[in-house]
């Protein structure tokens, strides 16, 4: 995410009843010690190995809370990509793109799961309303949660204090970049016009994640039997 316009880029992508700007609007006094998250695969693959091998009992309680809120992004975004494929509605080099971020994604989830093991929280259920099965809103949708990514990776890395964790997550920070700039030129959006990124808190985060209504109790099933929900 390319600084704050391109964080109102994202709340406009997602922002259905006005509840996002609102809820923005009284969380950006949060205290930017508290930001969030790094995720773990792609170009820190040697790292993660490392951290792997030592194993969730080997870091410490931050490491693994800091990975855990990571892991629920990544389901998110694992899910939604996962769910689009199956849905059959895109075409294209949206399509193309879907199957290669999505696997990546799904890799990414993998990679947490085998470093946490028994610490690792479970995949929430998604309902993602209809953005998965048309071209236009898969993309916007797209565009947002991997902006949303980027800055929420940029935040944590030094809270991190595993040097191994560290290394894969700044190695994953730049795929998760790469996300964003290509869902971005899909869409039609410029991929990055700041010189300078920014973090997103994990509070601000955390209630941005819940206004979209995306994470649900369990997926709102309607007459339809298409897509296949991935909750």
């Amino acid at each position: 995410m390319d600084g704050p316009g391109h964080f109102d880029e994202f709340l406009t992508a997602v922002d259905r009843d006005g509840a996002i700007a609102e809820t923005r609007a009284r969380v950006e006094t949060v205290s930017r010690r508290r930001l969030l998250g790094m995720t773990l695969a792609g170009a820190g693959t040697i790292a993660l190995a490392r951290a792997t091998r030592a194993g969730a009992a080997g870091l410490s309680a931050s490491d693994v809370d800091i990975l855990n809120y990571a892991l629920v992004l990544e389901y998110l975004q694992a899910s939604f990509y996962t769910e689009a494929e199956r849905s059959g509605a895109l075409s294209g080099k949206t399509a193309q793109a879907a199957r290669v971020v999505g696997a990546t994604e799904r890799a990414h989830v993998q990679a947490f799961l085998d470093l946490l093991k028994s610490q690792a929280v479970k995949r929430p259920t998604f309902d993602f309303q209809g953005t998965t099965e048309q071209q236009q809103p898969f993309l916007k949708t797209a565009v947002a949660l991997e902006d949303l990514a980027v800055a929420a990776y940029k935040g944590q890395a030094p809270r991190l204090k595993s040097n191994a964790v560290l290394a894969a997550a700044v190695g994953i920070h730049s795929v998760e970049a790469r996300h964003a700039a290509w869902m971005r030129a899909l869409f039609g959006v410029t991929p990055a016009v700041n010189a300078f990124d920014k973090p997103a808190s994990r509070s601000s985060i955390n209630r941005v994640v819940v206004s979209t209504h995306f994470i649900v109790s369990k997926p709102h099933m309607k007459a339809r039997k298409k897509p296949s929900f991935t909750g």
